[in-house]
């Protein structure tokens, strides 16, 4: 991470979902435990991949950072300063974080044109005198995102472009506005395998022209060549950090081990030995005691299922948490 501010820091964030049972005889407080005491930094040009499975949270940390979703608890930072991202702050805060979601098509009006769908950010963040200089804000930015000329998309509708191209106008939907942080949530996994390189290319040339990046994704080998750290969740917790090649090279957690060992690699004689997690992730709602990876860890000890692991520091900026690091 950068020296200087992280642009972004969260502290100790909570977010439960309340799914009690109103009408019960017998009721009880009920809730998922979707992030659960977490702390994260974004540091300024930096990429941050989390990652993990389906479920783990991490999609609920970026719609939380968006303001989409209000804490239970914790505080988030921008730039040193606590933020407020409710209410008639919300627009203010949106022009600095936006957020790049997993399906482009499920994102985009299918009724509107490119050109107004990228316009549209303009208009709510009254931004541009007129229609003629909104259009030439909009042309550069789906020419950042690799969309050139623009004027040959500008007056097609989302379904007479490929998937690629449909990331690509979210992409420059971002962009219009100038936001300092970009939560990239899933970018790639819903594009064929020859378009992920470039979409990830184009994140990173985001990244060089100032920009921070949240890069959520639950495949390490996309972040391999892209992110500089690494932060590894799993079932609302952070269960290692560090960066990038560090936590690549010496995975410290079980769980880490386990994502890395079914990483595909071109030379069959660096394939690691796979490791196959018994059982599914447990209910978040019935969250289990002490280590929550216990009952699917492949070296568990009687001791992970009661002392519940902190976070333990160990060389080259690198963080895990394991009662056995």
């Amino acid at each position: 991470m950068s020296e200087q501010n992280p642009v972004i820091e969260i502290k100790n964030l909570k977010v439960y979902f309340d799914v009690s049972q109103p009408f019960s005889l017998f009721k009880k407080d009920t809730f998922v435990h979707a992030v659960d005491d977490v702390d994260l930094q974004i540091g300024q040009n930096e990429v941050l991949a989390l990652v993990g499975e389906s479920g783990s949270g991490k999609s609920t940390i970026a719609l939380t950072l968006m303001g989409l979703i209000i804490p239970t608890s914790g505080k988030i930072y921008r730039d040193g300063e606590l933020a407020n991202i409710q209410g008639k702050y919300f627009k203010a805060w949106a022009r600095e974080v936006q957020m790049v979601y997993q399906d482009p098509y499920e994102s985009l009006n299918p009724l509107m044109n490119i050109g107004e769908l990228v316009e549209e950010p303009l208009k709510v963040h009254n931004i541009g005198r007129n229609r003629e200089e909104r259009f030439t804000i909009v042309e550069q930015a789906l020419e950042d995102a690799g969309l050139k000329p623009a004027i040959d998309y500008m007056f097609r509708l989302p379904h007479q472009l490929s998937g690629g191209q449909r990331q690509r106008v979210v992409i420059a939907g971002a962009l219009v506005l100038k936001p300092k942080v970009i939560l990239a949530d899933e970018p790639v996994s819903m594009l064929d395998v020859s378009i992920r390189a470039e979409i990830i290319n184009l994140l990173d040339e985001i990244r060089k022209s100032g920009k921070s990046i949240l890069y959520i994704t639950h495949d390490l080998s996309t972040a391999v060549n892209f992110a500089d750290r690494i932060a590894v969740m799993y079932l609302g917790k952070i269960v290692e950090m560090g960066p990038t090649l560090e936590v690549l090279q010496h995975p410290a957690h079980p769980y880490t081990k386990a994502l890395l060992s079914v990483v595909p690699v071109p030379n069959p004689r660096l394939r690691r030995e796979r490791i196959i997690l018994k059982g599914d992730a447990p209910n978040p709602i019935d969250v289990p005691s002490g280590c929550r990876f216990h009952p699917r860890c492949p070296v568990a000890q009687p001791r992970c299922s009661t002392d519940t692991p902190e976070m333990v520091d160990l060389p080259n900026r690198h963080q895990a948490s394991c009662l056995f690091v």
